[in-house]
């Protein structure tokens, strides 16, 4: 590959990765082009950017996964690259190939080859098989029929995890514990991995009953070198989304830790990968094991799949090692070659991350429907990272993720950072918005989290609900504050030029807002409208009896009930898609339908009419 620096990178992302990526760029003099969707207007990612693009709705599919959209957005200003950060596009081969192919524009990741072979689980099992790599018992082709789920579970026994090929983050994957479940659950696969992933092919693994996350991070250039960054463990998680994770693993022994590095520089040299990316691995956790022991060479370990892009917790890796991933990823791409050998990778101190969610703790991890951040104070010093992109006063934008911030603590050993940690998450403020900072600060003093024994399982099966419940009761902050009188009027305005974004801000001290009409050229900042004004399109009750109404923004995937039919107690009535996972709206009693006020492929608001039973 010949050697090209890049002038301008569009970053086809939002929120805190899109800032992340655009100050790597501004480090090594690289201009930052951002693209934006309707609901990001306001979004930090775009004040920051040296220009911004309107790409689209709100809706993800219209904006920040329109193929077109994208690349033309950097044609038009030049950019020389495209970086996708994590999310959306970054694991879509397709985009990576239309990237690929257009000439004067570098896509910044794996090839769409490479990216393909290992972002479809079934093609990266047999990669890995060839390398020598351990694999979980599962199929290596996609599994179409339930019957083949069920001669699954006969051969490895139940629970059986059935996994969309274009899945992570436990997004289209469904877990069977027996043959009642098995048509529902392939189906629910099937449909997530279409939804997100635009790939609705699945597969089978034995689901692991006691296992730790464990990935290796790993850098590949163009020129054959291939370097692991050590491991992160990210075993906390809630229904298989990560919550803390740290670097490194306080469960591994070095004999372990250096088998599962080497295994994935295996992997990933036998894929011919290029550029940064993640094996992710599932480790047997001992139930009986003394925390004082870690896991020696002999402990099982099988790998997951392989993360083709960054990675959220990235930030842990590059704390202890002092290696930024970002910037690597820009140099690869540039045809730099790597230019420190594997035993130039030390391992200083610990690192734990943690993700600040706009969710209820208490409430299943709820996520937050709305709010604006009176107060937004993060913590600093020694040892303290704080990757965000909101500011105090901005909205919070409900309609991709609920990440407000990621909250990186450093120190000598796992100790130190622990008690920085808790030091750090009491002087996080944030006002407006419920977040789940009171669970961290719970997790920092919990008896299974300090010891490091702690399995994928522990929150969803074993910990005890009603300390959650109190965390928040604790140290959760109220999510409304008192108004205040305006002494200062600031009008803000965002004017379009053929696509291309501009801001204007003026402030008036005792000035009152003024109204004007936008030009053709001028476009005035819209107010979205709510669940409850005037101009929302929910559809109106039109029936007697008892309504269902949505609990959250989002999509609806699927409805399972016409006009007249008969529904029980617990029947599922439809599909909510909302922060990325699915929602299943049942009814709360049984009787017939009299209305249905949504259909399939509908955004809702809060409080939407969906359904009337009698």
């Amino acid at each position: 590959m010949t050697d090209k620096t890049f002038e301008k990178v569009l970053i086809a992302n939002r929120g805190e990765i899109a800032v992340r990526v655009m100050r790597a760029c501004t480090d090594i003099g690289i201009e930052t082009v951002a693209v934006y969707s309707e609901a990001d207007r306001h979004g930090s990612h775009v004040r920051y950017a040296d220009e911004a693009y309107n790409v689209g709705p709100a809706r993800a599919a219209d904006s920040y996964l329109d193929h077109e959209a994208i690349i033309d957005a950097a044609k038009r200003s030049g950019a020389d690259a495209i970086h996708p950060g994590y999310g959306f596009l970054a694991e879509n081969a397709t985009f990576a190939s239309k990237v690929e192919a257009t000439e004067g524009v570098t896509w910044i990741g794996p090839s769409s080859d490479g990216m393909a072979d290992l972002g479809e689980k079934t093609k990266a099992r047999k990669i890995m098989d060839e390398a020598d790599v351990p694999i979980v018992p599962g199929t290596t082709d996609p599994v179409d029929e339930p019957e083949e789920v069920e001669a699954f579970a006969d051969e490895h026994g139940y629970p059986v995890a059935i996994k969309a090929e274009g899945g992570g983050g436990g997004r289209g994957m469904k877990v069977v514990h027996g043959p009642e479940a098995v048509e529902e659950e392939l189906e629910s696969a099937k449909r997530e991995g279409e939804a997100y992933f635009d790939n609705d092919s699945v597969y089978l693994e034995r689901y692991l009953e006691t296992p730790r996350h464990v990935e290796v991070q790993i850098l590949a250039d163009h020129h054959g070198n291939v370097r692991h960054l050590g491991e992160r463990d990210c075993s906390l998680q809630r229904r298989h989304q990560k919550v803390i994770e740290e670097a490194p693993s306080p469960a591994l022994s070095d004999e372990l830790r250096e088998q599962i590095g080497e295994a994935a520089r295996r992997g990933v040299s036998e894929a011919e990968y290029v550029n940064a990316g993640t094996v992710e691995f599932l480790v047997e956790e001992d139930p009986d094991r003394d925390p004082s022991e870690p896991l020696g060479p002999e402990t099982n370990f099988y790998f997951l799949e392989v993360n083709t892009r960054i990675q959220v917790e990235h930030c842990v890796t590059e704390e202890i090692t002092g290696i930024d991933i970002v910037k690597w990823q820009l140099r690869i791409a540039q045809g730099e070659q790597i230019d420190y050998d594997q035993a130039d990778v030390e391992i200083d101190g610990h690192a734990i991350e943690f993700r600040i969610n706009a969710e209820n703790a208490a409430e299943e991890f709820a996520p937050a429907t709305g709010g604006k951040l009176e107060t937004y104070d993060p913590p600093g010093g020694i040892g303290v990272r704080v990757d965000d992109a909101l500011r105090q006063g901005d909205d919070l934008v409900t309609d991709y993720d609920s990440m407000v911030a990621k909250l990186i603590v450093s120190g000598g050993d796992r100790t130190e950072t622990i008690a920085r940690a808790r030091r750090a998450l009491a002087e996080y403020e944030i006002d407006g918005i419920v977040t789940i900072i009171p669970f961290h600060r719970l997790m920092m003093d919990d008896d299974r989290f300090v010891d490091g024994t702690h399995t994928t399982k522990y929150l969803d099966e074993e910990i005890d609900r009603s300390r959650i419940e109190e965390a928040q009761a604790q140290w959760g902050r109220e999510t409304a504050t008192a108004e205040t009188d305006e002494e200062v009027v600031q009008r803000q305005y965002t004017v379009e030029v053929d696509g291309k974004r501009f801001e204007v801000e003026l402030e008036d001290r005792g000035g009152v807002p003024i109204q004007r009409e936008p030009s053709s050229e001028q476009t005035q900042r819209p107010e979205r409208a709510g669940p409850g004004d005037d101009d929302s399109e929910s559809a109106t009750v039109s029936a007697e009896g008892e309504t269902v109404t949505a609990e959250m923004q989002g999509t609806i995937l699927e409805v399972n009930f016409e006009d007249g039919d008969e529904v029980a107690a617990g029947d599922v009535l439809c599909v909510l898609e909302a922060m990325k996972m699915e929602n299943d709206v049942v009814a709360e009693y049984g009787g017939t339908i009299a209305q249905v006020a949504v259909s399939a492929g509908e955004s809702v608001d809060m409080g939407d009419l969906l359904f009337v039973i009698e």
